[in-house]
């Protein structure tokens, strides 16, 4: 059987012109022969193309200028080419947003280096009592609004009115308590540094926002979101604490028992809700019959906030009390102190007689006598050690509360 089968296959030249190979198959007697066929022209056997390479007649030389118009190849050039210009680019926008994410670098003088002098409670106090606060006053609530039988029976049995000589002082607490913490003003950022340098017994200043409040008990990096409750009065409660030498080492034993691994609190919001509760009692008119004794407002609001503080850590200390119980133990200091702010201050005014009298290096706050607990005591305690179940922290401030729940203690 005799017969020629011819293959054809179509490639692409390098010169980018379609080649026809063709592959003929002659059956001579049972035996194969092939024979390729480009382009319509067969090889002459042992004759090499002049134009095939290493004898290949396959691959032949090309010209340069061939290959320029090489449609294959400039789309691979040209592929090559916007890979790399788009990873610069990409590279170059990276670099620009990094750039314009920094913050303009300023020049450290020397004078920025040393720290801000500490100031007292009475210079911070004098700052308020010298500017302007007519717009807060506008808006304060000294009293209780009472009508009717509420507000004749408050009258007939209730404590005694505020001498008039004292209203104003009064009314500049609670215009104090309607400040808010300003960047601008020096004395604000002062008192907000020697706070937080009293505590940690550290020299120089700390930034104004960052993690580190909260080793001084903040719940955040800006201090300022903890006192929308008690407005700048809340830092002014915790300076006078820490600036007050008889009671300095009462806030240290405080803030010591604050960082315990587990009755550990947040310091100064504990802080502001003791401002918070000396606020409402000054507000019910409970500290008003010690306040005509004394001729004062302002120091009898300052030793009412220490005293509740101190019954506060007595009561934490003793009766083993976690963050977990935060808010029925405030709750509890709250109610008692009210109750009996004679009383409370009377504790407060033996445990600094001890130290006055040297015996207060051998008894710690938390030893002093326990009369006339606070109702709930007991049963809070037991719920302490059987199952938690207030366990979030609630936030709300003393002026958003209305009157009607002003009993409610919660921390802010």
């Amino acid at each position: 059987m005799e017969g020629v089968v011819a293959v054809a296959v179509n490639t692409e030249g390098l010169n980018g012109y379609p080649q026809e190979r063709k592959q003929t198959e002659d059956l001579t007697k049972g035996h194969l022969k092939c024979t390729t066929i480009l382009n319509g022209l067969t090889p002459a056997n042992g004759i090499k193309d002049s134009g095939s390479l290493n004898g290949n007649p396959y691959l032949k030389t090309v010209p340069i200028s061939a290959l320029k118009q090489n449609g294959l190849l400039q789309s691979l050039a040209a592929g090559g080419n916007q890979t790399k210009t788009e990873e610069v680019s990409l590279e170059v926008e990276r670099a620009q947003e990094e750039w314009d994410a920094l913050e303009s670098i300023q020049p450290v003088f020397a004078e920025d280096l040393t720290p801000s002098p500490l100031i007292s409670f009475n210079e911070a106090l004098q700052h308020f009592q010298t500017s302007d606060l007519g717009d807060l006053l506008k808006n304060i609530q000294p009293t209780i609004p009472r009508t009717g039988l509420a507000a004749i029976t408050h009258f007939l049995f209730g404590p005694p009115r505020l001498h008039k000589d004292l209203v104003e002082e009064r009314d500049l607490v609670f215009a104090i308590a309607q400040c808010s913490l300003d960047n601008g003003q020096s004395v604000h950022m002062r008192v907000l540094q020697t706070i937080y340098r009293k505590l940690t017994c550290t020299r120089a200043d700390c930034p104004r926002y960052g993690p580190h409040w909260e080793n001084v008990g903040f719940q955040g990096a800006d201090p300022a979101t903890d006192l929308r409750g008690t407005g700048f009065l809340g830092l002014m409660h915790t300076l006078y604490f820490v600036m007050d030498p008889e009671i300095l080492p009462l806030a240290r034993e405080i803030y010591k028992l604050s960082q315990h691994p587990v009755q550990n609190f947040p310091f100064c919001v504990m802080s502001i809700n003791m401002t918070r509760i000396a606020l409402h009692a000054l507000r019910e008119e409970v500290l008003s019959k010690e306040c005509n004794r004394r001729q004062q407002v302002v120091a009898v609001l300052n030793d009412f906030y220490v005293a509740t503080f101190l019954y506060l850590y007595q009561v934490w200390k003793s009766q083993q009390k976690t963050i977990s119980d935060s808010g029925h133990v405030l709750k509890e200091v709250e109610l008692f102190a009210k109750k009996n702010p004679k009383q409370i201050l009377k504790r407060l005014e033996g445990y600094l007689k001890e130290r006055r009298d040297g015996t207060g290096h051998r008894t710690s706050p938390d030893s002093l006598s326990y009369s006339n607990p606070s109702p709930g005591d007991t049963g809070s305690r037991a719920g302490s050690q059987g199952g938690k179940e207030d366990k979030e922290m609630n936030f709300t401030g003393v002026c958003e509360l209305p009157p009607e729940m002003e009993g409610e203690a919660r921390l802010i």
